[in-house]
């Protein structure tokens, strides 16, 4: 019999738990995943499967730091938080290099620029009329990018810094 589930399990917590059994062997088996966790082997199983509706946030920061996987925490931000669900968050280890990339194209000089001289021109008598509604849209679009990727560079970031 081989190692894993007949059909392909994509949950995150599952697939995060399987990265991680690659450099603790303990984590091969829900049953050595659940009591490195302090969890029933059943409560992991729902998570891994989706059986539960919210995952409680203490034991995602848990799973986080013992599967050294920072994108479950900003994955559960962004899916699963009732609050702040709403969030431009990476959730997902993207390549360093098209991270960089990004960032020098979400950064560049002259783009910060033009949307520092419009964000003036737009708020400069402190109203927002009915006229400068789409020149705001475009500057959170931008700004909603610029934090994506700077999520995804702290996901790698915290991966590295944590001996990856």
């Amino acid at each position: 019999m081989g190692r894993g589930p007949t059909n392909e399990n994509t949950n995150m917590y599952f697939q995060a738990r399987k990265k991680a059994a690659t450099y603790n062997e303990r984590l091969w088996s829900r049953e050595g995943a659940a009591e490195l966790l302090g969890i029933s082997v059943s409560t992991l199983a729902d998570y891994e499967l989706g059986n539960t509706k919210v995952v409680p946030v203490d034991k995602v920061v848990l799973m986080a730091d013992l599967y050294n996987a920072p994108e479950l925490i900003t994955g559960y931000c962004m899916r699963e938080c009732p609050v702040h669900g709403f969030l431009p968050l990476a959730t997902e280890e993207k390549s360093l290099e098209g991270i960089a990339l990004r960032l020098l194209q979400n950064f560049n000089e002259d783009s910060l620029k033009n949307m520092r001289d419009s964000l003036i021109e737009i708020t400069a008598d402190g109203k927002i009329t009915k006229d400068e509604l789409p020149a705001l849209e475009k500057i959170i679009g931008q700004l909603e990018k610029m934090a994506e990727v700077i999520s995804e560079m702290k996901i790698v970031g915290e991966k590295y810094l944590n001996g990856k």
